[in-house]
């Protein structure tokens, strides 16, 4: 059987994105053919700055992710904190590596879906999707958004929850906070559905949701 390659590329600076890294992938990872691999984007703070914010070490277990990667992939997930509403700038400055992928369109209808991080509730839940798109849209890639597959969970008001019916997230509050049992679940879903899309992209017929019932 044909393998479906979807890449998982994140930045994480105190692991909350790579902890919903990791339950991406195991989502991707559920659909029989795909294979789902991690990658994180490079660190461009100094050291002695990242010591400074205490920062934990890098996952030694994720290599770091060239531009020239990702032209490999089938499909992918970007998964990052938010910085004001954005992307953090370091995988700002990813993309921004990846012109010359831009000027020959190497990237161009492969489906790509988007997760994160941010730290309250007006730290950019929707906002920093939003703007992520734009590196998407240049590249042609398509955009793949949860909507409201997640189902019941897309409802939840019982708890604090990250996440919307563009892609799963997280919220950080001061950094203590971890992803939640219900965040790891919605991370888990888009990895399997966004893995689910590309394998139909690849080889026909988009995935029939299993989840409108719930709604």
């Amino acid at each position: 059987m044909a393998v479906t390659k979807v890449y998982i590329v994140y930045y994480s600076l105190y692991r909350h994105v790579e902890i919903m890294a990791r339950e991406v992938q195991r989502g991707a990872n559920a659909v029989e053919g795909v294979e789902a691999t991690l990658w994180q984007v490079p660190e461009t703070l100094p050291g002695r700055v990242l010591e400074k914010m205490k920062a934990p070490a890098k996952a030694d277990d994720v290599p770091e992710v060239r531009p020239e990667h990702l032209v490999e992939a089938d499909g992918f997930l970007f998964g990052f904190p938010s910085r004001f509403g954005v992307m953090a700038a370091q995988f700002k400055a990813f993309f921004d590596a990846t012109h010359e992928l831009w000027a020959t369109q190497a990237l161009a209808g492969k489906p790509a879906g988007i997760f994160w991080s941010t730290g309250f509730h007006g730290g950019g839940q929707e906002l920093t999707a939003l703007t992520a798109i734009t590196q998407l849209a240049h590249h042609g890639m398509i955009f793949v958004p949860l909507g409201y597959t997640f189902g019941s969970g897309m409802f939840e008001m019982n708890e604090v929850k990250g996440g919307s019916s563009y892609g799963a997230g997280t919220y950080a509050a001061d950094g203590s906070r971890q992803p939640t049992e219900l965040e790891l679940q919605q991370a888990f879903h888009q990895g399997k559905y966004v893995a689910e899309v590309t394998k139909k992209l690849k080889f026909g017929n988009l995935p029939k949701n299993e989840h409108v019932d719930q709604l």
